[in-house]
Formats: C-alpha cells, structure tokens, sequence
C-alpha cells in the first residue's frame, strides 16, 4: 500500500514538474481537447466523439476542421415522439450527397472523419480515383428496431445512425451493395475494406454479411456498443 502511495506521489510530482517546465499533451491525445478531423482516428476518438453529444459548442468546434457542407437546426420539443437536440444537416463534403441528411453531432463528425481518412483513402487505393457521390437511404427515422412496433427505439430515431446504399466515383461508374458486395473483383474489394474503415470512425459498423435487413447497405451508427460486423 505504501509503496502505491509512493509511486502515485512520485508520477504526480513528475507530472508537475513536466507542467512547470511547459511541457503538454498533443491535442490529439489530450482527451479534453476539441476533436480535430483532420487528424486520424485513435484510441480517443469514440471518447472525443462522445463529449460532442451534448455540447454544441465543442460541436461547432469540431465540425469547423471538417470539409462538410451543414446547417444547424432548431432543437425539436421535447414533447415530440422522437425529440431531436444538437442536429445538422449535412449537405455533402468531399464527395456530394444523393440528398442531405440529420444527423447528431457524432454522426456528422464520425461521418467527417470516415470520409477524409477512410472513404476516400481506400477509394483511391483500390480504385485508383475518388468518390463523387455517397448514396444513402436516410439517416433519421422516428421507429423502431426493425420496424417493430414494440421494442427498443433504432439508433435512426435520433438521427445518430446512417445507411448507405452505394458510390459513383469520377469516371462515372456506380457501386452497390446489393450488386456488388457478392460479385467479387475491385468493387467487391473496395466494399469491404471500407466497411473495415468505417470501423475506425463509427461505434456500429452493420453490412450485408451480418442479416438479410442489411443486404443492400452499411448501417453506421454512432450508439453505445462498438460492434463492426
């Protein structure tokens, strides 16, 4: 007990030391830091991505390093059935939007960041050329789980989930998951490095391996379980 004591007493006066002399974490360690969506994922993402939920202050900081097109938009009554608080539209980024879409504030940074360091990175890596469009099937939907009329609320219910459907990249040629996922060759191979990717940024990463709900897209979500299947 006294020699944890001791070791406790020792890195405290370290780390003072190391203060006085202007010494200081890199934001990109520093947890209380502001996210910055430039920088890669790491081990602090989902904890930084989490403080943004209810703060939009850090939000705004946050999406200011991104190369999203957003709005904010007004807070929902509280009385509503599925009640939104600190949500944007996104309207594109680097690659345009089939349409935009609500999202919270970790979903449109997660999406951010999977964008800048996954979706375009793997693209041009398998592909040899960027993606232009993200084609999607909606991000905020009032319902739940599967539909069903008892049960837990879907993530999509507070607009902290998106499905995405497919790609067009810069020569025109279109991905689909519900093609393409099963016919093997480069556009097969892109889809599934980049569901690996998208791991990276969002806390459930769902895809048409995992159930037949999810044969036609990759179900992104920004809940409580890190699941990436």
């Amino acid at each position: 007990m006294r020699a944890a004591l001791a070791l406790l007493v020792g890195l405290l006066a370290l780390a003072g030391l190391a203060w006085q002399l202007g010494w200081r974490l890199p934001s990109v360690w520093n947890p209380w830091a502001p996210l910055d969506v430039r920088q890669p994922p790491n081990l602090l993402t989902p904890y930084k991505l989490s403080r943004l939920r209810d703060d939009p202050l850090l939000c705004r900081q946050a999406l200011a390093t991104s190369r999203l097109r957003y709005r904010a938009q007004a807070d929902s009554p509280a009385s509503a059935d599925c009640p939104l608080h600190n949500v944007w539209r996104i309207e594109g980024g680097q690659a345009r939007l089939s349409s935009s879409f609500l999202a919270s504030c970790p979903l449109a940074v997660a999406y951010a960041l999977f964008e800048q360091h996954g979706l375009q990175p793997v693209a041009q890596r398998v592909l040899g050329q960027p993606v232009t469009q993200v084609d999607h099937l909606g991000s905020f939907a009032c319902r739940n789980l599967y539909h069903r009329k008892q049960g837990s609320l879907s993530q999509h219910a507070t607009a902290n989930a998106l499905d995405i459907s497919g790609f067009r990249l810069q020569d025109g040629q279109r991905i689909v998951l519900a093609r393409n996922w099963q016919a093997g060759g480069r556009k097969a191979d892109f889809l599934r490095e980049l569901q690996q990717a998208a791991c990276d940024s969002f806390s459930t990463v769902l895809g048409p391996d995992y159930n037949a709900a999810h044969r036609d897209h990759f179900h992104l979500d920004m809940g409580r379980w890190q699941v990436c299947r």
